[in-house]
């Protein structure tokens, strides 16, 4: 089947079954193709517990299998070992055919510096004519916010293009050309004086040309300002030495001489130029208050005389149309040296890097449909909680995914995928919007972008979506901090541990609670802790993480005791807690359940003696056993007595609840 035809077959097959059948892919059909982007036994779960003196409460979590190519295999491992070994072999293959080898730091830069300039520039452009038009009706008040907005698009603008990897892509680009010559290497040996006068008359302010920017520098001079305009560096400055002959003839042209310095004196200008406009529009502003103060009636007619209404525009046109000549030269190099880049990436890439990229996407896929599941079930769980939604636009929320996979076999393939999955999740940004009605096809979500930057939005019906904080309706940007926590706890790990290696869950455990230890430190400066939660609890979370730190760090067989503090901390932070194993419906349900009882017992005063019997009854019992009646027909949870004499001993279901069935 090809690809268009199964991009086409997929989508309308879903709907179908969207609005006849399950909507859901159970266990058994996790590695069937034509749902490989789907994520497994996608559920959510919320525990309700009411009490006659207290307010209810409620407990939230997702659970999903985890986030893997099941259908491609894992016969080579999981994405992290591929990606790595890839990588490997993109070097040596572009040292072979004489490619540029760029990391996907590099090529993930330049993708986000294509995004950022083709869309800053035709904002700066308008900004620049709405100044224009602002000066043409001399108005004080339009040119000072038309100022103010083309300053702060053109620092943004500045900011993005502040990157090495635009000059050295540059000339990568001009090296690469026939007869290229460096204009350093051209040039015979000078004087270190005189060589250095020459490169420095048109870089006096190359290497950080943003302090000339609103904000960066103390007041600019009025006076010295527009006079400093007709020093700006030319547009093209890029001088061409005479034709070598060449044995063949091509369509490229042939640079002989390239001025390693060309992009910086470009770049510089653009904020050369606003300068020029900032000075321009404040000399403007205070000639036209001084015009308005009591003069004697023979100056007045000559202060009338000289400030026509169209002064400003005439005064302003030259400088903002220099400012947008620059704008565009410099977008015009940057594309061009960012394309390079790509395609350097794409000459040098391997035929498997096409498979490795699909398998990205079908688990990237799989883990941003449980993030959007559960990001949408926190958001509506937390709109009466002005605390919880000042957290969410001032800093972001947690997603903590539990994992429960061994790294031991076809599952450490599992967790490898998992982990690329989950931390490519930091590339997500959600935005609240309102919906057009309260259909339910108006409240879908809905995803666009692309792979180096996704935007979720969230449709809410009219009357809740008036009740958010003005930030949120604006459309501000909502980050989610992903975190990833796994311990192994079936008989498989047990293997792993005593003769294998569990250095992929050390990394992970270690890596991501260095990531949540950020989070917490970034929260606890912005937004004050009395509007976390408030649990019966009295561990202080900054105690808690330390206990983490230490648990994470210590050597010790099924480490449990990692989950259940990273599942506290996550809910002490108005967190999204995640859960998952292989099919997210065994061991999962142990987790799940473990945790409901844990909370009952801290937070609502559950016996001691009654935890057990508790416990044995959620699992016997309630939506985890029908969970498996769904995916597999059948009310056992798939243990044998051998396999569960490894697990600890919290998580084993009671008596007649599993067996040997298919998983």
């Amino acid at each position: 089947m090809g690809w268009c035809t199964l991009r086409n077959t997929v989508p309308f097959g879903l709907g179908e079954d969207m609005c006849t059948g399950r909507s859901f892919k159970p266990s058994c059909c996790k590695a069937q193709k034509t749902l490989e982007f789907i994520p497994i036994n996608l559920h959510t779960q919320r525990m309700r517990v009411t009490c006659p003196r207290k307010t209810d409460a409620f407990y939230d979590v997702v659970t999903v299998g985890a986030p893997a190519a099941h259908y491609q295999g894992f016969k080579c491992g999981g994405l992290q070992r591929l990606l790595s070994r890839y990588e490997a072999e993109k070097k040596s293959f572009s040292t072979a055919y004489q490619c540029i080898y760029y990391s996907p730091e590099h090529t993930a830069k330049a993708q986000e510096v294509l995004s950022t300039v083709s869309l800053l520039q035709p904002l700066i452009t308008g900004l620049a004519d709405r100044l224009l038009q602002a000066a043409q009706e001399h108005s004080s008040p339009g040119l000072r916010d038309a100022l103010k907005n083309l300053s702060d698009k053109t620092e943004q603008f500045v900011h993005t293009l502040k990157d090495e990897l635009v000059k050295s892509a540059l000339l990568a680009l001009h090296a690469a050309r026939p007869g290229y010559v460096s204009k350093n290497q051209q040039q015979p040996p000078v004087q270190g004086g005189q060589h250095q006068g020459h490169i420095l008359q048109g870089t006096d302010q190359t290497p950080s040309p943003v302090q000339g920017l609103p904000g960066h520098s103390p007041a600019t001079s009025i006076t010295d300002g527009p006079a400093g305009c007709n020093h700006v560096e030319g547009l093209q400055s890029t001088t061409r030495g005479e034709g070598v002959p060449l044995k063949h003839q091509d369509s490229i042209p042939h640079h002989k001489e390239y001025d390693e310095e060309e992009w910086d004196r470009v770049w510089a200008n653009v904020a050369k130029c606003l300068n020029c406009v900032i000075a321009m529009v404040d000399k403007l502003q205070e000639e036209d208050n001084s015009s308005q103060e009591a003069v004697p009636e023979q100056q007045l007619a000559d202060v009338i005389i000289s400030h026509k209404p169209g002064d400003w525009r005439e005064q302003l046109c030259p400088l903002v149309t220099r400012l947008k000549e620059c704008v565009m030269e410099v977008v015009d190099k940057a594309k061009r040296a960012m394309t390079f880049v790509l395609l350097q990436e794409a000459a040098c890439s391997i035929p498997q890097g096409f498979l490795l990229q699909q398998r990205r996407d079908v688990v990237f896929s799989q883990a941003l449909a449980a993030l959007a599941c559960g990001f949408v079930m926190r958001l509506y769980a937390g709109m009466q909680d002005q605390g919880f939604l000042r957290q969410l636009h001032l800093v972001g929320l947690v997603a903590q995914f539990e994992s429960l996979l061994s790294t031991y076999s076809e599952e450490i393939g599992m967790l490898e995928d998992m982990e690329v999955g989950i931390s490519d999740l930091h590339r997500v940004l959600f935005q609240i919007t309102e919906a057009k009605s309260d259909d339910l096809s108006d409240l879908q979500p809905l995803v666009c972008g692309r792979r180096d930057h996704f935007t979720v939005e969230v449709p809410l019906p009219r009357l809740v979506f008036q009740t958010l904080p003005e930030e949120i309706k604006e459309g501000k940007p909502l980050r989610v901090f992903p975190v990833l926590f796994n311990v192994g706890i079936n008989e498989q790990q047990t293997i792993a541990e005593r003769f294998g290696d569990i250095s992929l869950q050390e990394r992970i455990n270690q890596r991501n609670f260095e990531t949540l230890e950020a989070y917490y430190k970034s929260l606890r400066e912005k937004v004050p802790l009395e509007c976390l939660p408030c649990f019966q609890t009295q561990t202080d979370i900054k105690d808690l993480l330390e206990t983490l730190g230490q648990n994470v760090v210590t050597k010790k067989r099924k480490n449990v005791e990692i989950l259940w503090i990273a599942g506290t901390i996550c809910r002490r932070l108005n967190g999204i807690r995640f859960t998952s194993c292989k099919s997210a419906k065994d061991r999962t349900s142990m987790s799940v359940t473990l945790e409901q009882c844990a909370l009952l017992r801290d937070e609502h005063q559950l016996s001691k003696d009654f935890f057990i019997r508790a416990l044995d009854c959620m699992r016997r019992e309630g939506c985890r056993i029908e969970n498996v009646q769904k995916n597999i027909r059948c009310r056992k949870y798939a243990f044998n007595m051998l396999q569960l004499m490894a697990f600890p001993k919290c998580y084993r279901p009671p008596e007649g609840t599993y067996g040997k069935v298919d998983s």
